[in-house]
C-alpha cells in the first residue's frame, strides 16, 4: 500500500529518535515520520539494533540513511527492510562539516551521477520505496535549470519521491542552522518543478511554521514537511489529522497524550532505558496552556537528574493539572 504523504516530519539530529517518534504518534495517527540520520557507517560498524530498532505503533515510519557507496546503502536498505521501516530515504541536502568530509548529505547535490548509482543500488536491495532529500542547489550551483537536472538525473532511476528543502545550502562559511535560515527560499522552484514534472510526487520542506502555512501549498505539492516548527511546538501535530487529512475523530488531549507517554516511558525505564532522554521530548508538550512555564522549568530543572524518575512528570504535571486529576490517574 503506497505511503500517504500529505504530512511528515523531517529526521532531525538529535530529535526525532524513537522515543520522539512514539509521542509524536500519540499526537497523530497519520503523519509520516522518520528517523534521524543514521549513517551507513554506522550500521555496517555500530550497534545496529541501537540504530534502527522502533515501536510498532510509530508506522508509518521512515528511515533517513546518510552516506554515498552504493554497496554501502545497497546493504544499510536491506537491514532497514529486515528491521520494517516502510520507506529508506537518502539524505542529498544536511551542509554539516562532518557530513561533507564523508563525501554525503548535500555536497551530493554536485554529483548527480553518483547519486543515482546510489538510489539504483538502493532499488536493487529491497522493495520498499527509496526516496530522496535534497535542497535546491549548493554554493553557485543554484540555477532552476541545474536543480530540474538533478531531479531529472535521479528520476531516471525510476525514483518518483523526492522531499526538497527549498532553500540552497553553502557548504562553507554557514553553519547548519544558518543554512536552515539564511539562504533564501524557492518555492517558486519547487512548484515549477512540479508543474514540469507532474508524475514526481514531491514534498516540499524549508520555512514551514503552523499547518496554515502548509495548506496554500497543498494545492500544488503532493505533501508538506515540517521539522523544528513540529519539534518545538509538538501539540501542532495533534491537529494534523483534522486539518491535513480531514480525519473527523476528536484530536487527542494532550493530557491523554502524556499519560499514555509517561506508561510507555515506565516500560522502557524498566528494561532499563534513562528517563531524560525520552522526557526531553515532551519538554514543549503544553505550549500555549497555562502551566506550560511551570512544565518547562520542572523537567529542565529536574529532569536531567541521574536519580530522575516518573514522579518528576507527575510533579511537573501539577503545573498544568488539577490535583484531583492527578489522583484520578
Amino acid at each position: 500500500m503506497a505511503l500517504d504523504r500529505r504530512f511528515s516530519v523531517a529526521p532531525m539530529m538529535d530529535r526525532t529518535d524513537r522515543h520522539c517518534r512514539v509521542l509524536m504518534r500519540l499526537l497523530s495517527r497519520r503523519a509520516l515520520l522518520y528517523s534521524e540520520m543514521v549513517t551507513t557507517g554506522a550500521i555496517r560498524f555500530g550497534d545496529v539494533d541501537r540504530h534502527l530498532r522502533f515501536e510498532a505503533v510509530e508506522h508509518p515510519v521512515a528511515l533517513q540513511l546518510g552516506g554515498s557507496d552504493p554497496a554501502e546503502l545497497a546493504h544499510s536498505s536491506r537491514v532497514a527492510e529486515h528491521y520494517g521501516y516502510d520507506e529508506v530515504n537518502l539524505n542529498v541536502g544536511c551542509p554539516s562539516d562532518r557530513v561533507q568530509n564523508g563525501r554525503f548529505g548535500a555536497c551530493l547535490m554536485g554529483e548527480p551521477a553518483l547519486v543515482a548509482d546510489c538510489i539504483k543500488a538502493m532499488q536493487d536491495a529491497t522493495p520498499l520505496p527509496v526516496t530522496v532529500k535534497s535542497r535546491i542547489g549548493i554554493d553557485n550551483q543554484d540555477s532552476y535549470d541545474l536543480f530540474r537536472a538533478f531531479i531529472d538525473t535521479v528520476a531516471a532511476t525510476g525514483c518518483t519521491v523526492f522531499i526538497v528543502h527549498a532553500r540552497k545550502a553553502i557548504l562553507k562559511g554557514l553553519s547548519p542552522k544558518e543554512n536552515r535560515e539564511i539562504p533564501p527560499l524557492h518555492y517558486d522552484y519547487v512548484e515549477r518543478l512540479k508543474a514540469e514534472r507532474p508524475d514526481i510526487n514531491i514534498s516540499l520542506n524549508g520555512g514551514l511554521q503552523t499547518l496554515d502555512d502548509c495548506l496554500p501549498h497543498l494545492g500544488w505539492a503532493d505533501g508538506v514537511m515540517l521539522g523544528r516548527a513540529a519539534y518545538n511546538n509538538i501539540a501542532l501535530l495533534a491537529d494534523v489529522d483534522r486539518v491535513i487529512y480531514g480525519d473527523t475523530r476528536p484530536a487527542p488531549d494532550r493530557l491523554d497524550v502524556i499519560e499514555s507517554y509517561i506508561a510507555y516511558m515506565a516500560r522502557e525505564m524498566a528494561a532499563g532505558e534513562p528517563f531524560w532522554p525520552m522526557a526531553r521530548h515532551a519538554i514543549n508538550l503544553f505550549q500555549g496552556l497555562p502551566g506550560a512555564r511551570g512544565w518547562r522549568r520542572h523537567l529542565s530543572e529536574t529532569g536531567a537528574r541521574r536519580d530522575a524518575g516518573i514522579d518528576v512528570m507527575r510533579r511537573a504535571l501539577d503545573h498544568v493539572t488539577e490535583p484531583r486529576y492527578l489522583a484520578a490517574s
